[in-house]
């Protein structure tokens, strides 16, 4: 048994996840839209092209999301999606590509005790971030 990540977004979710499946890799395996419901009373207030589910293959991971109406978001807390990278490089690129435009960083790029590279910041789409590049303090 694996957890999956299920994010909410306020009408932006097939751009973040769209964006997201980009910059990390990941692929998407299906959308299924408001418009897409069977009938009227199936779909959820708001329009026809919000996401009613998508999901998104992330390695072994499952990230799904949806949109919900601006009523009933809330602004995501009390977690992070933590990604750790493979090289500097990586972290370099997955940092920059989406940390830009974010709405707060809350720990810039920088080395720590535990990590070559360690971030934390929330992007332009409300998502929590976490990035950890151990590189040789991992192997100690």
């Amino acid at each position: 048994m694996e957890p999956t990540i299920y994010l909410f977004f306020k009408g932006n979710c097939f751009e973040a996840m769209t964006r997201y499946a980009e910059v990390l890799g990941g692929e998407i395996g299906g959308v299924f839209r408001n418009g897409d419901a069977p009938d009227p009373e199936s779909r959820m207030p708001g329009g026809d092209d919000l996401v009613m589910n998508m999901a998104m293959t992330l390695g072994r991971a499952m990230i799904m999301a949806s949109d919900v109406p601006a009523e009933m978001y809330s602004k995501p807390a009390g977690f992070r999606v933590s990604i750790a990278p493979s090289s500097r490089e990586d972290f370099d690129r997955i940092h920059d590509a989406l940390a830009e435009d974010a709405q707060s960083v809350e720990m810039a790029p920088g080395e720590t005790f535990w990590a070559e590279r360690f971030a934390m910041f929330t992007d332009r789409y409300g998502t929590p971030w976490m990035l950890n590049f151990e590189g040789d303090k991992g192997s100690a």
